[in-house]
């Protein structure tokens, strides 16, 4: 995968799960590393995930080795190896593609959503995902690295249409700790930019009735793969870009 700085996107944000990522190929630049964003929650990330910790019991599947294809937004293509690690309610996703990415992931029904940093851990990077309800409520569960355990977030529409508009968040921390939040959700290229009244924003990118968000500063990509029989599938984007790269990812 590869990152991009801010002056190499074509369109800046000024925000974020959200991010900017580029998978990479054997030629990447890097990017500066920002300082560490607020995080819509409260969640600790001070502390790497440990490899000690017990998995989720979840009919889901993914851990394990993979083998990776993909291209990046300019279409130049990448290969590499995955590998995906759970920790408690969340995944930990190790990439080497060129170089290394690590991220945090989290599963909700047959997509994982993922924000990731390019290298050795992805420390301040966290992902939301959200299923779009019939009602345009959207019903999510979200996660930050270095912490094990996921929260819940659930946002009623209060004005806008389609995806786009206002709404009243309601959440719950890791340890319990009940939070309250006005999101708006604005278009931005073909992806989404989501913004919270805690001084948090992120990038979604949506599939179908799914819309998986980064958030962390233009350090952090995000993926929203769907989970398939023999792997995973996805698209990745990041901060200061509304272009996007494709990935897919075949379990050995």
């Amino acid at each position: 995968m590869k990152l991009q700085s801010r002056a190499q996107a074509a369109i800046s944000f000024a925000l974020l799960f959200a991010c900017v990522i580029s998978c990479k190929s054997s030629t990447s630049s890097t990017s500066s590393k920002p300082d560490t964003p607020q995080n819509p929650h409260t969640t600790n990330t001070s502390t790497p995930p440990s490899t000690t910790s017990s998995a989720l019991t979840t009919p889901l599947d993914i851990a394990g080795k993979y083998s990776v294809v993909g291209s990046n937004p300019d279409g130049s293509p990448y290969r590499g190896t995955l590998e995906v690690i759970p920790h408690g309610d969340v995944y930990q996703f190790r990439w080497s593609a060129g170089t290394q990415y690590d991220g945090v992931g989290v599963a909700n029904g047959n997509v994982v959503a993922v924000a990731f940093a390019n290298g050795e851990n992805g420390k301040g990077c966290g992902v939301v995902d959200y299923e779009i309800r019939n009602d345009g409520a959207l019903d999510g569960k979200w996660g930050y690295w270095g912490t094990n355990e996921a929260g819940t977030e659930k946002a009623t529409r209060t004005g806008g249409s389609g995806l786009e508009g206002d709404y009243e968040a309601t959440g719950q921390n890791p340890n319990g700790k009940e939070y309250k939040a006005k999101l708006t959700v604005e278009p931005a290229g073909n992806l989404y930019r989501f913004v919270w009244s805690n001084n948090t924003d992120g990038v979604g990118i949506k599939q179908g009735t799914n819309i998986a968000v980064g958030i962390g500063g233009k350090r952090c990509g995000f993926v929203a793969y769907e989970i398939r029989p023999d792997g995973l599938e996805g698209i990745w984007g990041g901060y200061g870009t509304d272009k996007t790269g494709t990935e897919k990812a075949t379990k050995q």
